[in-house]
């Protein structure tokens, strides 16, 4: 990919730029006009197509383009459907490397006609897709298979999740279909499993009608060469089937999943460790059984492994964390939901090793209920120079001073969660100390049409005071720009900025210095105000943001972070009761971007917001507008009459009562 250019330029840029207009395409430089097309193609970037007769003309565009990787949404057996898999089969299908059908409920005869014009595929998703496998009849004509075969040569990911109907006789025929297959995922597949596993599998249960572990064990022995990820999450394994599964001759898997295997034992994962050390990714989560005994297993047999998920242990305890200081590769940490860990030890687990500076890069801490500010103090620094996603939502004992860490170490964060940290507030956004006693004067922010008032949080003396140094001056510079000024009662207007104060005192950076960051989510962080928010909310790169259940927010703060955040494509503003009509009316045009909005239980909101909306943000493609008591459903239809582009609108009991939920 091009080094000079992000990811978000290069595909808003050639999306206006079609293939067929040399003339177009010769305003830039040819050679980085390839270039990007090849990035994109490279990085994999999935275009998610609706299917109706309206997406026709945006798949012969795309096929212009070179579009490679695409998923299909709301497919059925509907003549519409039928036409739009033609459609993808003729202007994608000779490059198309990556097709998603997940959920959808396809023929059987167009699904064939569909695979035969894609030839290069390399990625397939069929779950959810029961209507494939219900009559166990799919490629059953040999004469089908073999031209299937040939077009799925390449094939070297195959997705079957949650396939009800999967029976052995529909897996064979298909997976003889990718002699190449690489990855293979039969997550909460009905997998069966007969008695007998450890004595060479004699059990007189075996049902074609269902998919079999034994006829699984059989094709992971032919396939022991080249298979190197499998998914077999939620499938209810046994800890004796996990044994059978690592022992087999050849098998040099890469990256297991078994979430949710809930009947796995400590020692079977042991066992697994010995015979499968070349693993680079695990997924125990919910594995409710494992104990700590697990993680010393995969800490001392796994040294090669770089991502390890074990959120929803309940067992799990500090002693477990004490064994990650052998995994040095290790980039991707969860531990979710463990909520027996203090995180005393993990700290002293990632920290450096004989100088050797970690290497994680992302940490999920969320509802780790016993995680406390100390353990965060010693944990932020050592991970200040790799870190790049950290998940702290309900984190519930986590104060002012954690975020403050975060922004002193953790610079280059692209994704932040502090969802239900409901003891942080605007002090600690605004890196200041927090004042020991309230001030006497409670001045008001104001906007440049005069809002205010009742219908805006109060700012105390201290949190006008905020010029101290450069990063103060930039705020007032920033704020000044986007139409908002601060007005102080006339007594207070010779207060110095300086250090008189010692509540002004600074405590740390604001979360301004977060520049990286592409998703927030402070969702519940009920204390939060206008006051901070208007001010570091203004991160030029950010696409995902949540301030769902923030009570004190109003149209101030929500035209100021408008205009800070002008890149989203996905924003959250569920129950926030005092946003109005006037305040959308200002802040949507800053989002043409949007393209998944939640505005439940906005219970101010009208049709206003809705028209407005429609107006503006042309990429919307998910709506929720549930529990909105001023919104009707006649203007739900209008709305979708304006867009007809957008795949959901969440309307459920518009125009009733609003959901009331206590913070």
């Amino acid at each position: 990919m091009a080094e000079s250019l992000p990811l978000e330029m290069l595909t808003y840029i050639l999306s206006f730029l079609p293939l067929s207009d040399q003339k177009e395409a010769s305003l830039v430089s040819r050679t980085w006009y390839c270039a990007a097309q090849n990035a994109l193609r490279e990085i994999n970037v999935r275009y998610n197509i609706p299917v109706s007769s309206a997406s026709l003309s945006a798949i012969k565009s795309l096929g212009l383009r070179g579009i490679s990787c695409i998923g299909l949404i709301n497919l059925d057996g509907s003549p519409a459907s039928q036409q739009v898999l033609q459609s993808v089969a003729h202007y994608l299908g000779p490059h198309l490397q990556s097709l998603c059908l997940g959920g959808g409920s396809p023929t059987e005869a167009s699904f064939v006609a569909l695979i035969l014009g894609c030839p290069a595929l390399r990625i397939l998703d069929l779950s959810g897709c029961n209507s494939l496998f219900t009559s166990g009849m799919l490629l059953a004509h040999p004469e089908t298979a073999q031209s299937v075969q040939k077009a799925l040569s390449g094939l070297r990911e195959l997705n079957l999740a949650g396939l009800r109907d999967l029976s052995d006789p529909s897996f064979n025929q298909l997976s003889s279909c990718a002699p190449s297959l690489e990855r293979l995922s039969l997550a909460y597949c009905h997998l069966t499993f007969e008695p007998g596993l450890a004595r060479g599998f004699t059990g007189s249960q075996y049902c074609p009608a269902k998919l079999s572990f034994r006829n699984l064990l059989r094709f992971v022995k032919e396939r022991a060469g080249r298979l190197h990820a499998l998914d077999l999450g939620g499938t209810g394994l046994p800890p004796e089937a996990l044994k059978a599964l690592g022992q087999v001759a050849g098998l040099q898997l890469q990256e297991l999943s078994l979430h949710s295997c809930r009947d796995l034992s400590t020692e079977a994962v042991t066992t697994l460790c010995r015979q499968q050390p070349g693993l680079t990714s695990l997924d125990l989560s919910g594995c409710s059984e494992l104990t700590d005994g697990a993680l010393l297993a995969v800490s001392r047999g796994l040294r090669h492994l770089r991502r390890l998920c074990v959120g929803k242990l309940q067992r799990l305890t500090d002693a477990g964390c004490t064994a990650l200081g052998a995994l040095r590769q290790l980039q991707s940490l969860d531990m979710a939901e463990c909520c027996l860990l203090s995180g005393r030890e993990l700290a002293r687990a990632l920290g450096p090793l004989h100088g050797a500076p970690p290497t994680l890069a992302s940490l999920r801490l969320a509802y780790c209920s016993s995680l406390k500010d100390a353990s965060v103090f010693s944990m932020i620094p050592v991970l200040g120079q790799s870190l790049r996603v950290l998940d702290l939502s309900s984190c519930v004992a986590l104060t002012n001073q954690t975020v403050q860490a975060i922004c002193t170490y953790l610079t280059h964060l692209s994704v932040l969660r502090l969802a239900w940290c409901k003891e942080l507030c605007d002090w600690g956004l605004l890196g200041l100390r927090e004042p020991s006693e309230e001030p006497t004067h409670m001045p008001q922010v104001q906007d440049s049409q005069g809002w205010g008032g009742d219908g805006v949080a109060p700012v105390t003396v201290a949190l006008l005071s905020l010029s101290q140094g450069a990063l103060e001056r930039k705020l007032r510079k920033n704020l000044s720009s986007r139409s908002f000024c601060l007005q102080p009662r006339p007594e207070l207007e010779h207060q110095d900025s300086g250090p008189k104060e010692s509540s002004l005192q600074p405590q740390g950076p604001s979360l301004l210095v977060l520049q990286a960051l592409q998703e927030l989510d402070l969702t519940a962080c009920s204390k939060l105000t206008d006051a901070s928010l208007a001010k570091v909310l203004q991160f030029p790169q950010l696409r995902q943001l949540s301030l769902s259940l923030l009570p004190a927010l109003t149209d101030l703060g929500l035209v100021a972070v408008a205009r800070g955040c002008p890149s989203l494509e996905r924003l959250a503003l569920s129950h926030c009761g005092r946003l109005s009509d006037e305040g959308w009316a200002q802040a949507a045009g800053s989002w043409p971007r949007l393209q998944h909005l939640n505005l439940s239980s906005c219970s101010q909101l009208t049709e206003q917001t809705l028209d407005t909306i429609g107006q503006e943000c042309k990429q919307l493609r998910v709506l929720d507008v549930a529990m909105c008591p001023r919104i009707n459903m006649a203007a739900i239809r209008r709305f979708r009459d304006r867009l007809p582009e957008v795949t959901c609108v969440q309307s459920r009991f518009v125009g009733g009562a609003d959901l009331t939920l206590t913070l």
